[in-house]
C-alpha cells in the first residue's frame, strides 16, 4: 500500500505546469515549479526538514527541544509540520508586514509568534534576527535555525528541488527563474542543475528596496539601496551566507505594485493561486522577454500558496490603497454623471405625490426620510403591484406601503461588488459622499461608467 507514515514524507516532488495564457505569444515555453503542492504549501518545507535532520544529525537539537527561527511565515510553517511529527516546540519570530494570515496559521500548527517592527536595522535588538538569537541564549536545549547562514537551507534543495526540475524537464531547462530571499532556493537549485548543463542562464528576481541587486553588480553591499517595499517572502537588507552568486546569471527587480498585479493575473489567467512573490517572479521574467528565444524552456519557481495573501494581494481595498489596482468606484459613478439631484419623499406624503415624482423625474426608486434619516424606499414596480391588488391605496399615505430601505454602500465600494446588492427586487443603492451628502446609483448609472 502507498500511505505515507507521516506528513513530512510527502514533501517534494511537486509539479511543473506549463503557462498557457500569460506567456502565450512569447517564442518559447514557460513553466511553472508549484511549490504550494508541498504540505505546508511552500517550498520552505524542504529546507526546514533538512535544516532539521542537519541540526538533529549533528545534535545541536535534543528531543523534546524548542526550535527557534526568524520567518516570514513559510520557513516556520514547515518547521512547525516537522515539530508537531518529531515533537518538538517552536519559538518564531517575524515582521509587522507579515500577513495575518501567516502568523494565524503558525499559531494554529501550535507555534509560539513574536511580531517585530519591521523597519529596523538587522542588528538592531528589536528586528526579528536580533530577538531570534536573544531567546536561543536564553532558553536551554532550543537553536536558531538561522535560515539566511544556515547552509542546510540551500542543500536541501541541491539534493531535492534541482534533480526534480532536471528529471521533470529531461534535462531540457534553458533558463530557472526565482525570486532571491534567503538564497537557498535559487542557489541550491542552480548549483545542481549548472553541474547538468553549466550553459542553464539562472535568473534572480529582487524587489526595489532591497540591497541584493547592486551587490551582485557591484561586490558592495549599499545601504542606501534599502528602503521600505510591501513585497514578502524575498529580497534582503544584507546578504545572506547561502548565497554562491556564481551560480547566478542576472538580477532583476521589480515593484511592488508590478508583482502584485501579476500575482492576480496568475490565479485568473493560468488557475494558479499563488503568493506574492510569484506573481513577482513571473513579471521579472516578463521584463526579460527579449533575453528568450525560440525553443528555450523556462521554469519558474513560485514559492507559495494564495491563501496567505487573502488580505493583501487579493484584496481590492489594500491594493487601491496602495494605489495598485485602478477600480471603478461608486465614487467613479458619481463623479463621472452630471450632478444630480437625490429625489427624496416624506412617509407623511401621498401615493399621489409618489407618483407625480415617477413621472416627473422618469425615476424608479425614491428613498424615503424622515427628520434627514433614511427609513425606507417606495418603488414604481412596488407601488404597481399594490396598486392593482387595491386601487384605493392611491389615497393612501407612503408610510402605510414603505418598503425596505435601499442598502447604504461605501462611497468606495467597487462597481463588481454592486452586483450583489442590485437584483430584481432591489433596482438600486445608496452611497454618502465625503461631506455625507446622499447620492442614488441605478443600474443604468452602472452600465454608462462602465462603457465608457
Amino acid at each position: 500500500m502507498d500511505i505515507k507514515n507521516n506528513i513530512l514524507e510527502t514533501i517534494g516532488n511537486t509539479p511543473i505546469v506549463r503557462l498557457n495564457k500569460i506567456f502565450r505569444d512569447w517564442p518559447c515555453t514557460v513553466a511553472a515549479k508549484v511549490e504550494y503542492f508541498n504540505p505546508g504549501n511552500s517550498v520552505k518545507d524542504r529546507m526546514a526538514l533538512k535544516m532539521l535532520e542537519v541540526a538533529e544529525q549533528e545534535h545541536k537539537i535534543k528531543p523534546g527541544g524548542t526550535i527557534i527561527e526568524c520567518t516570514s511565515g513559510n520557513t516556520g510553517m514547515g518547521l512547525a509540520l516537522a515539530a508537531v511529527v518529531k515533537g518538538y516546540k517552536c519559538i518564531f519570530t517575524t515582521t509587522d508586514k507579515q500577513s495575518k494570515e501567516k502568523i494565524d496559521i503558525l499559531k494554529a500548527v501550535g507555534a509560539e509568534v513574536i511580531v517585530c517592527p519591521t523597519n529596523v536595522e538587522p542588528d538592531d535588538p528589536r528586528s526579528y534576527y536580533s530577538v531570534a538569537k536573544k531567546l536561543a541564549k536564553e532558553i536551554p536545549n532550543s537553536f536558531h535555525f538561522n535560515q539566511y547562514d544556515n547552509l542546510a537551507n540551500r542543500l536541501a534543495h541541491y539534493e531535492s528541488t534541482g534533480p526534480e526540475i532536471w528529471k521533470q524537464t529531461e534535462g531540457k531547462i534553458t533558463h530557472l527563474v526565482c525570486t532571491a530571499g534567503t538564497g537557498g532556493t535559487i542557489t541550491g537549485t542552480a548549483q545542481y542543475l549548472k553541474e547538468q548543463n553549466p550553459d542553464i542562464q539562472v535568473w534572480a528576481i529582487d524587489v526595489f528596496g532591497s540591497l541584493l541587486t547592486k551587490y551582485y553588480r557591484t561586490g558592495e553591499i549599499d545601504m542606501k539601496e534599502v528602503h521600505p517595499y510591501v513585497s514578502e517572502g524575498f529580497g534582503e537588507d544584507f546578504v545572506p551566507q547561502n548565497y554562491d552568486m556564481s551560480v547566478i546569471d542576472h538580477f532583476e527587480q521589480v515593484t511592488d505594485k508590478d508583482g502584485a498585479l501579476m500575482t492576480r493575473r496568475l490565479a485568473k489567467e493560468e488557475g494558479l493561486f499563488c503568493g506574492y512573490s510569484a506573481g513577482s517572479c513571473l513579471q521579472g521574467l516578463m521584463q526579460l522577454k527579449n533575453k528568450l528565444k525560440k525553443g528555450d524552456l523556462v521554469v519558474c519557481i513560485l514559492h507559495d500558496h494564495g491563501s496567505r495573501y487573502v488580505a493583501k494581494v487579493y484584496n481590492d481595498q489594500w491594493m487601491m490603497e496602495r494605489g495598485f489596482l485602478d477600480v471603478k468606484s461608486i465614487k467613479d459613478v458619481v463623479n463621472s454623471r452630471e450632478h444630480k439631484r437625490l429625489i427624496t419623499v416624506s412617509p407623511h406624503a401621498t401615493v399621489s405625490e409618489a407618483v407625480h415624482l415617477f413621472k416627473k423625474y422618469n425615476i424608479e426608486q425614491i428613498p424615503v426620510f424622515l427628520d434627514e434619516q433614511l427609513v425606507g424606499t417606495i418603488s414604481e414596480i412596488g407601488l404597481f403591484n399594490k396598486l392593482f391588488s387595491n386601487p384605493e391605496i392611491k389615497h393612501a399615505t407612503i408610510s402605510e406601503l414603505l418598503e425596505e430601505p435601499l442598502p447604504v454602500l461605501s462611497y468606495d465600494t467597487p462597481i463588481e461588488r454592486i452586483r450583489f446588492f442590485i437584483t430584481k427586487e432591489i433596482g438600486a443603492v445608496l452611497t454618502r459622499d465625503e461631506t455625507g451628502a446622499y447620492h442614488i446609483i441605478t443600474k443604468y448609472d452602472i452600465i454608462n461608467t462602465l462603457s465608457r
